[in-house]
């Protein structure tokens, strides 16, 4: 109806004042609402979170976050990780973990030392070269391609303010491919390098892309598209979407040129349009570019389909939790909660030169209520596996598992700089967490 649900969150101390910034709830269009708020302080005794409709409480109102509650620039990090896990109710297992983590059985940082900045740093130039030492970050680029080093640092500085983490050195990949290739049997064997997309060939250990982190740490702040806001903004119902398949996008792969022939010959079933050429220019005459086109506004279409970029499609996450039809190209490249997704369960597949997209749209056309459903639980398992705490869970597990197996002690490398923690008005804080003892640590 047309009376909105409204949520008050003040500190539970009435001493106690704090900047909460409360936007609408979203309406999931499934009965479910998703409710976001930042806060720009902090408090020592919790927060009182009241969810009123009309003048009436619902939905178990009000509740009690147990204080202190800090705000995200705070520096007050959980000093016991097993704690912090418990409250932030981070599975014990991450299946892609694992699996990652299975050619390195010991990390020799000493070998990693001569080889990494000699192997990759020179051709790819995308490599930044971390040590975490008593909760503090310090890093030195390695190769001229290390712009996006700004996304890694912000998700580790982030995680520092939260857990103490452990001491560990690591070598982040901050470009589009993985880069490692060898064997867990070859002569030498593969180097654990972190990336954000990983791939069946390749041995990198993948974390959560730049992409969906940085969204995640800005969500109400800096960004309009994030992995929340998304989910209050899927267009219209279900049988109200138009009956035919979208794709918009850059020309970063051939498979995307194919696509826009495909919808001029076919436009019932598909509309598909190049935004920006830099791959392919000398195809822009003949394939023509299209509009850019919000993205809330794919979701007025019953079927998306996901094409590779230069690796994996980094607006996959993105789509899923819309409630369209996903019909994902078969692709090498995975980002680390694909691991979870089945296809015919979560999305439908298609083959990587697309010859059956065509099929497959019909396909969907002709059995309505089984792509609904197909949508319906892709949907349902991003919102589990997307959701924000689940990131620094697993970022946090990376850094476990890394450090388990390092076979000397990590240390401030020669050309390291210390990544400090923000020192704007916004971070300011008292910490009230009980300081262990030096001798407990």
């Amino acid at each position: 109806g047309r009376t909105q649900f409204k949520v008050v969150i003040k500190a539970l101390s009435p001493k106690e004042v704090t900047r909460i910034y409360t936007p609408l709830p979203l309406d999931r269009n499934d009965g479910t609402f998703l409710m976001r708020y930042r806060m720009y302080g902090s408090v020592t005794k919790g927060l009182k979170i009241e969810i009123l409709y009309g003048d009436q409480h619902v939905a178990q109102s009000p509740y009690i976050l147990k204080g202190p509650v800090y705000h995200e620039y705070c520096d007050c990090p959980e000093e016991d990780p097993e704690v912090w896990q418990n409250i932030m109710s981070c599975p014990s297992q991450e299946a892609q973990i694992t699996k990652d983590f299975i050619s390195f059985p010991t990390i020799d940082l000493q070998r990693m030392l001569k080889e990494i900045p000699a192997k990759f740093s020179q051709s790819r130039g995308a490599i930044v070269h971390y040590t975490i030492l008593d909760n503090h970050i310090y890093r030195r680029s390695l190769g001229k391609y290390t712009d996006f080093k700004m996304f890694s640092d912000e998700m580790f500085l982030s995680l520092a303010r939260k857990v103490r983490l452990p001491d560990v050195e690591f070598y982040v990949n901050v470009g589009d491919w993985p880069v490692e290739y060898r064997k867990a049997n070859d002569t030498p064997g593969p180097i654990p390098v972190i990336s954000w997309c990983g791939s069946v060939d390749s041995r990198d250990i993948v974390l959560p892309t730049y992409d969906v982190t940085h969204s995640t740490l800005e969500t109400l702040r800096g960004v309009t598209n994030d992995l929340l806001s998304i989910q209050g903004n899927t267009g219209p119902l279900w049988e109200n979407k138009t009956e035919q398949a979208l794709f918009r996008g850059r020309d970063s792969r051939e498979e995307r040129l194919h696509l826009v022939k495909l919808s001029k010959e076919n436009p019932e079933l598909l509309d598909a349009g190049i935004t920006g050429y830099f791959f392919f220019r000398e195809k822009e005459k003949e394939l023509g570019k299209v509009q850019l086109m919000g993205f809330f506004d794919f979701f007025k279409y019953k079927y998306q389909v996901n094409v590779d970029g230069t690796v994996a499609a980094y607006r996959f996450p993105y789509l899923l939790l819309g409630d369209s039809l996903i019909l994902k190209q078969d692709s090498k490249y995975y980002e680390h909660f694909y691991i979870g997704l089945k296809p015919w369960k979560h999305y439908v597949p298609v083959k990587r030169n697309l010859e059956d997209l065509l099929e497959k749209i019909k396909w969907a056309k002709e059995n309505d209520e089984e792509a609904r459903k197909i949508a319906k639980e892709g949907q349902l398992m991003a919102r589990e596996l997307l959701q924000p705490h689940r990131f620094y869970c697993y970022y946090y597990k990376v850094l476990q598992e890394y450090a388990k197996r390092q076979a000397s002690k990590p240390e401030i490398r020669d050309g390291m700089e210390l990544v400090p923690q923000p020192d704007d008005r916004d971070s300011v804080c008292s910490c009230h967490r009980k300081k262990p003892l030096r001798e407990d640590l």
